[in-house]
């Protein structure tokens, strides 16, 4: 009787998995087998025709002088943007955390607005401030600062920049939320402790919340990165990679070569690997990285 109803449960949840299965193989796997077929091809999507080439289409990438000038504008994209997210989160999480503050409410979700709004649209704002006769310009000139004379987009110096700086304003909102989901689940008996020893706010955020929450700032860790590596809508909507390359991106280009180019599919679809190894190896690294030590609470009177 115990062996039938163990089977029965099993058909039960093979035949409950049987959408989610379906929906991963036509949705997830067929496509990363495909992806990784035509990457050894040259697929011409106007006559639909498919020409085994080896890896040619790798040969070509490492040869590709845009392709080196995007991987070093993704990779300066994703350093200059994730440690600065990530310490604004966390610090903003850490201050509305505390009892005393007030309006907390109003804040959290005044910070978290930018997470869900539609990128389009902050895009479009941020453009209009970047502009040449921009307010970023008219305060600066107003305040007697340099300005940028074509427009803060429109300068090879400082167009990545700008994106950077408006990318860490829009997300820091959405990781401070994960943040203080984690911050809440500390027990407040550590920091009773804490507050009894004379410990000042900073040593018992370094010494009790983060090392409590470090799963939570590794997961973010990794979210963000693989998120700035993968940046794509901000360079379409207010740059298009340029000017000069200057903000072209590796899936900026794997889109400009998948989808404005009629015989550049292979080459596309080997970019995008590259691009899916690279984010396999660095989250490897952080998860090895960042986990390597054990948690540790301690406490110093003073």
């Amino acid at each position: 009787m115990k062996t039938k109803q163990l089977t029965q449960n099993k058909v039960n949840t093979y035949v409950m998995l049987i959408p989610w299965i379906i929906i991963f193989l036509v949705f997830w796997l067929y496509p990363i087998i495909y992806t990784a077929v035509i990457s050894f091809t040259e697929y011409k999507t106007l006559t639909n025709s498919v020409e085994f080439i080896g890896l040619d289409n790798y040969k070509n990438m490492f040869n590709d002088k845009i392709f080196w000038k995007a991987l070093k504008n993704t990779l300066f994209f994703t350093v200059g943007t994730v440690p600065f997210t990530i310490t604004i989160a966390l610090l903003l999480a850490s201050i509305l955390n505390e009892k005393f503050i007030r309006f907390k409410n109003f804040f959290r979700a005044s910070f978290f607005l930018p997470a869900v709004t539609s990128l389009v649209v902050i895009s479009l704002i941020f453009m209009n401030l970047y502009a040449k006769d921009g307010y970023i310009n008219i305060i600066l000139q107003t305040l007697g600062l340099p300005t940028s004379e074509l427009g803060w987009l429109l300068d090879t110096k400082t167009s990545l920049l700008s994106i950077m700086v408006m990318d860490i304003w829009s997300s820091c909102g959405y990781y401070m939320v994960i943040f203080l989901a984690a911050m809440q689940a500390v027990p407040n008996s550590l920091y009773d402790v804490a507050k009894l020893a004379g410990a000042p706010r900073v040593y018992t955020l370094r010494k009790i919340t983060i090392p409590i929450i470090k799963p939570t700032i590794v997961f973010v860790i990794i979210l963000n990165t693989i998120k700035s590596f993968q940046v794509f809508m901000e360079i379409y909507i207010m740059t298009k990679g340029g000017p000069l390359h200057s903000t072209t991106t590796l899936v900026y280009m794997v889109f400009t070569n998948a989808f404005e180019k009629t015989d550049a599919l292979g080459y596309a679809a080997a970019i995008a690997y590259f691009l899916f190894f690279i984010l396999i190896a660095i989250s490897i690294f952080q998860l090895k990285f960042v986990t390597n030590k054990k948690n540790k609470v301690a406490f110093k009177k003073k």
